[in-house]
């Protein structure tokens, strides 16, 4: 993002001392705060007197030298779904307002604060984060960057995420990925996007939507940046990122499912970034990968999510499913006429993509397609159900691929500036993550050329 500060920039400001914790944090606020901005609907709490009181905390540590990282006193947004200490963790939804504040931050959290990242508050969501839109009938929808006379959705489930960076409200946030929950909102609010090899990042203290499924990982400016962010989460060092080169990539293109139905922008998009990188000396190569027909066979009746988020919300939806934003209720509902029988031909069928697709895709450094096949569409135009669900299928579909295949994957915003956003997105099999980040670095500034 033109002239958006990175954490490298901040770090750098920090350790120069032409600029202090307080200041980044005072300035955060202020863009919250701010009535003609999308504060009030990106946050569902915004934790104020702490922030001030951390920001005060981590000057004081780097004057004496003593910072826990170089990183110190950047703000960060924290999704709703988190556990934070002393905190009620409503997931976006009104069902969850009366129960105990979180006894202990969740695993990821604890890890940011570690670094010295200050929460700067909890970011709204899709009600439990299910939906790849971004609408949240309880607490407001923020809008996407893009076009805010009109009002685009702004990507879900991580919405409020996405909008807390693109407005600079939060210079990192914390997100989750279960079916493209953070590339979606990335996306369409023109920001990086991380799902992270689930097994590298503890799941402990969120709320689950699918925990066979489900992924923590960040939202933020670029590449680097979310390179550093997703290193903290996974309790790795971190390291000085090399970007490839562009030249001497081998990326495949799937031609099955992932090119279907792409709005013209996205498909315009999408292929003068795939021309520009074959310019730039990278081998492309459009395959077709027939495993990912099996995806749809598998969430024919739900697939894990439902299986899964109706064995956590059965009890919840008997006492308070009146609650529950009815888009909402209705999806996790499918679980309830999913048998054993039927989960464990899921994961049998799953064991099966992904070793056969891993085998298929082997040959090349990532695959390469686009993040969505919509760009945002316009809330205004999703009051009715089945725009809604048509909608919402088309932002989720291709992200989706990926976390059934147990895949890492980044989005980079693709658009030239001041034209409608769209994501290209960068997958491959588990465990490829540093090779991903690396070619994401390598190609950032050039697809939009």
């Amino acid at each position: 993002m033109p002239n958006h500060p990175t954490l490298a920039s901040l770090a750098a400001d920090l350790d120069a001392g032409r600029t202090t914790a307080r200041k980044l944090v005072e300035e955060c606020l202020a863009k919250i705060a701010d009535p003609a901005g999308e504060g009030a609907r990106a946050f569902i709490h915004v934790d104020k007197d702490a922030a001030i009181a951390a920001a005060d905390a981590m000057d004081h540590l780097r004057k004496a030298r003593a910072a826990p990282s170089p990183y110190a006193g950047v703000p960060v947004s924290i999704k709703d779904l988190f556990d934070i200490k002393g905190q009620v963790t409503r997931a976006g939804s009104r069902a969850l307002e009366d129960s105990a504040p979180a006894e202990a931050d969740a695993t990821v959290v604890a890890r940011l604060r570690r670094a010295g990242f200050i929460v700067i508050g909890r970011t709204n969501m899709t009600e439990f984060a299910y939906s790849g839109i971004g609408i949240n009938p309880h607490y407001g929808t923020p809008k996407s960057v893009f076009n805010r006379g009109v009002g685009h959705v702004p990507g879900g489930s991580s919405s409020g995420a996405a909008v807390s960076i693109a407005d600079r409200m939060a210079h990192g946030a914390l997100g989750t990925d279960t079916g493209g929950s953070c590339r979606i909102p990335a996306a369409y609010n023109g920001i990086v996007g991380y799902k992270p090899t689930q097994r590298r990042v503890p799941l402990d203290g969120g709320v689950p939507l699918s925990f066979s499924l489900d992924s923590f990982g960040p939202l933020a400016r670029s590449v680097a940046c979310c390179a550093v962010l997703d290193a903290v989460l996974a309790d790795e060092a971190v390291q000085p990122l090399q970007p490839r080169a562009v030249k001497g990539m081998r990326l495949a293109v799937p031609t099955t499912i992932a090119l279907d139905d792409l709005d013209e922008e996205v498909a315009r998009t999408f292929e003068r970034a795939l021309a520009t990188l074959s310019r730039q000396g990278a081998s492309i190569e459009r395959i077709e990968v027939p495993e990912f027909h099996d995806v749809g066979v598998m969430n024919s009746k739900g697939g894990f999510a439902a299986a899964e988020s109706y064995a956590w919300h059965r009890y919840l939806l008997t006492s308070k499913g009146d609650v529950y934003d009815p888009r909402v209720r209705v999806r996790i509902l499918r679980g309830e006429g999913i048998s054993a029988a039927d989960y464990i031909d899921i994961v049998g069928a799953r064991r099966a993509f992904i070793a056969r697709t891993e085998k298929r895709i082997a040959p090349y450094d990532a695959l390469v397609l686009p993040t969505t096949s919509n760009t945002p569409p316009v809330i205004a135009d999703l009051a009715d159900d089945q725009a809604f669900a048509t909608q919402n299928l088309r932002s989720l579909r291709n992200c989706t691929l990926i976390n059934m295949l147990d895949g890492c994957a980044i989005s980079l915003p693709a658009h030239r500036e001041g034209d409608m956003p769209v994501g290209l997105m960068l997958a491959a099999a588990g465990g490829s993550d540093r090779r991903i980040f690396e070619l994401a670095a390598g190609m950032e500034d050039i697809i939009r050329v």
